[in-house]
């Protein structure tokens, strides 16, 4: 039935299971709505045709209000509509919390191209090549004006903001070639911004990684290019990974925690947020610190701000050793950020 809906509606393929679960809620809404549609046709079809005109026409009797008949139908069409709303808000949810253990892919776009950055340092325009039933999350930025990043097999569409950075995520689980496109109108050449997402089975992507010279970074090894990173570029100089305030704050218990801003909003120290603190200190600036740190932007690479991240990221549980007991700085705020 889902292939047959899929096909008569003209949507392109399903390549995950977000996409499935989408389109099930779709073609739900839709069959009610033709068969709530096609029920009052028919009861207005039997209407005109019981209470035709028939000679010289009697004055139209009062209509009684009965809430045996209203009263059900009320409940029913509330019920299906709470019930429509609860399964889309969980879909909502779920398309907005990216598992553990994703893998990190950076976006640049600009009029009028797709730019993808890994976490080791490779570059591509125009080809974004992920392994199958693999999460990805996506860390996007656009470089001139408003964007949307839209990948129909995906159901997948987020609005790219410069000036900004904001993730979305996925898991395609079909390999194959998708089209990536811009869902944003973004200048006279809008409709040649597109990008193909491919997918490759776990073979055939460690081939793929081989053959082009990456690597798939992950676990220690990242964490430990991150720490590396945060030594060259002196990261140390302001913030600590042993939980000692300084003038920056620190990094241990940091990533993933709500963080209160200097105008009083509350955020969460995400990679999205830990990305924008690095390019943009002075936009978010956490309540109880200086506006002193600089800007990276030009400075670190994606894959050097990949690899910070997930250094950030391995210290949420732990901390490192230090054997240095730093003074304490005034108006500083354990457990804050940028």
């Amino acid at each position: 039935m889902n292939e047959l809906l899929r096909v008569a509606l003209r949507l392109p393929p399903q390549a995950s299971q977000a996409a499935r679960d989408l389109d099930h809620l779709h073609f739900a809404v839709i069959l009610t709505t033709l068969a709530g549609a096609a029920a009052v046709g028919a009861l207005s079809a039997y209407y005109v045709v019981r209470y035709r005109r028939r000679g010289v026409a009697p004055a139209t009797p009062d209509a009684e209000t009965t809430w045996r008949v209203e009263g059900p139908l009320v409940a029913a069409t509330l019920a299906l509509f709470l019930a429509f709303w609860v399964v889309g808000y969980r879909q909502y949810l779920a398309a907005h919390a990216a598992p553990a253990g994703a893998m990190d892919v950076y976006v640049t776009a600009k009029q009028w191209m797709w730019k993808f950055s890994r976490a080791d340092g490779s570059r591509s325009a125009g080809d974004l090549v992920v392994p199958a039933g693999r999460p990805v999350r996506l860390v996007m930025t656009s470089r001139d004006v408003i964007h949307s990043f839209y990948v129909p097999a995906l159901r997948l569409k987020q609005d790219v903001l410069p000036g900004r950075y904001v993730t979305a995520w996925f898991v395609a689980d079909r390999p194959g070639e998708y089209d990536v496109l811009c869902a944003e109108y973004c200048g006279v050449d809008h409709s040649r911004m597109r990008a193909r997402l491919v997918v490759l089975s776990a073979d055939d992507y460690a081939a793929w990684l081989s053959r082009e010279g990456h690597s798939d970074v992950a676990g220690e090894d990242l964490v430990r290019r991150g720490r590396e990173v945060a030594a060259r570029r002196q990261c140390f100089a302001c913030h600590t990974a042993d939980g000692q305030p300084h003038v920056g704050p620190t990094w241990r218990g940091l990533f993933g925690r709500e963080r209160t801003l200097a105008d009083g909003t509350r955020v969460t120290a995400d990679a999205a947020y830990l990305t924008r603190s690095m390019m943009e200190p002075q936009a978010q600036m956490v309540v109880g610190y200086q506006p002193l740190m600089p800007s990276y932007l030009g400075v670190l690479d994606a894959g050097e701000v990949g690899a910070l991240v997930e250094y950030i990221r391995s210290l949420r549980d732990r901390g490192e050793a230090s054997a240095v007991s730093l003074p304490p700085v005034r108006g500083a705020v354990d457990g804050g950020a940028p």
